[in-house]
């Protein structure tokens, strides 16, 4: 009976989450379920209390993450790198789609998949629209740069909140994680531009009118110099943070390190008052900090009555089969999972097997980090694999772009299924190379 209510729950949140109900908000979704679980007896106040442990600083270093990209594609920082991979690009189509996909790949390390996504598509859009394309020549760049947004998401810890979580949970600090991390992610995004190629080829444009995109320099998508001066001592100071800490064994939150960083651009913006600050706080997603306590509470619950058992069960199977094959395994495993029911209960829900599993230390995380693999690259296989493609394709409509679900599906398994494979494959290159 218990099985049946938990994973009816669960059911229900999920529904609720993607659908959205009546403008029902993602973190009412996630309570809503998570009040069913208490309810109901499947998880205690103790358990509440032990999740809120363990997410809280993941998920509000996410959101002041988003809140200092927010910050800086209002003071033009975003349109700025988008206007200098043009005229890079210097007339030449494809050039400019290899340019474009690299600018989204940079802003998703840094500034997290979501940021990217939905930053950087709307000045994509902006830009491709004043060569008055027909939407197959448009196609490219928009669909590329929600792609890579989402495939590029591995290099650093903040890269995801999926990677935030999960180096949280293992215990995996910044700079080890990059290390491990930076070959799969070159790989990805190698991969990825290149099967976007490939796809895309005969639509992509050959040559283009290069006074239509340049009818501005760089410089004048430059909303308050001030901000965007102090955003890249910003950006810099992060990774100086993590590095400093790393070397002198103090642990301090991320969610510290990058609370004080959107501080000081908050700060920042008062001189110019260019940037509204409370504008930003606005749009800065808050309620992804009750979504994520409270879609975990929903996803414990199955822990609880015996649901990650089976998990459990299969990563000690793929483990018999040898390192190799269970790393590839899990990657897979945690694709499927993410493309039918979304990315971030799949993490967490993998996360606890993996933990349950009891295996050696070092396989234990890369098993993780084929998690995150799948968790990252898995979810493009469909529009509800996570959150960030809904809002993507949401932002995509608003434009007047409309992508359907079946072109969604046809794109997303021919793109992602090489991706997820060379991906992987580089993972596993990896821990042959540590072991």
């Amino acid at each position: 009976m218990e099985k049946v209510l938990a994973a009816s729950v669960f059911l229900l949140t999920l529904l609720l989450v993607i659908f959205k109900p009546k403008g029902l908000g993602i973190g009412w979704s996630a309570w809503i379920g998570a009040s069913l679980c208490i309810l109901f007896g499947l998880v205690s106040f103790e358990d509440v209390l032990r999740i809120t442990s363990i997410v809280w600083d993941a998920t509000l270093a996410f959101v002041f993450l988003i809140f200092i990209s927010i910050v800086l594609d209002k003071a033009g920082m975003f349109e700025w790198m988008a206007l200098k991979a043009i005229g890079y690009a210097k007339g030449n189509g494809v050039l400019l789609f290899v340019f474009l996909m690299l600018l989204g790949a940079f802003i998703s390390a840094i500034f997290a998949n979501d940021g990217a996504s939905l930053m950087l598509t709307p000045i994509i859009y902006s830009k491709i629209k004043y060569l008055n394309l027909s939407k197959k020549y448009m196609l490219p760049y928009i669909m590329g740069s929600g792609f890579v947004a989402d495939t590029s998401s591995l290099p650093l810890v903040i890269s995801n909140l999926t990677n935030i979580i999960t180096a949280h949970f293992f215990g995996i600090d910044f700079w080890s994680y990059a290390l491990l991390m930076f070959f799969p992610n070159l790989v990805s995004v190698a991969s990825s531009i290149m099967v976007l190629f490939l796809f895309y080829r005969k639509d992509l444009l050959r040559k283009y009118e290069r006074e239509v995109l340049e009818s501005l320099p760089a410089k004048y998508a430059i909303r308050d110099g001030f901000v965007f001066r102090i955003g890249w001592f910003v950006i810099l100071l992060m990774g100086l943070s993590f590095l400093l800490f790393e070397l002198l064994k103090v642990y301090v939150p991320f969610s510290v390190i990058l609370g004080l960083c959107a501080l000081a651009l908050a700060f920042s913006s008062l001189k110019n008052r260019i940037v509204s600050i409370e504008e930003t706080a606005r749009l800065t997603p808050w309620n992804i900090v009750f979504f994520s306590i409270g879609m975990y509470v929903v996803v414990y619950s199955l822990n609880n009555v015996g649901f990650t058992r089976l998990l459990v069960h299969l990563i000690r199977e793929f483990y018999q089969l040898g390192d190799v094959q269970a790393i590839l395994i899990t990657g897979v495993l945690s694709t499927v999972l993410s493309a039918t029911m979304n990315n971030l209960p799949t993490v967490m829900l993998m996360n606890l097997s993996i933990d349950s599993a009891n295996l050696p230390d070092k396989i234990t995380q890369f098993l993780a980090l084929a998690n995150l693999v799948g968790t990252n690259i898995g979810p493009k296989l469909t529009p509800i694999g996570s959150l960030a493609t809904l809002l993507w394709l949401h932002v995509l409509e608003n434009k007047g772009i409309s992508i359907s679900w079946g072109y969604y599906l046809k794109v997303g398994f021919v793109l992602t299924l090489p991706i997820l494979l060379a991906t992987l494959l580089a993972l596993c290159t990896v821990y042959l190379v540590v072991l």
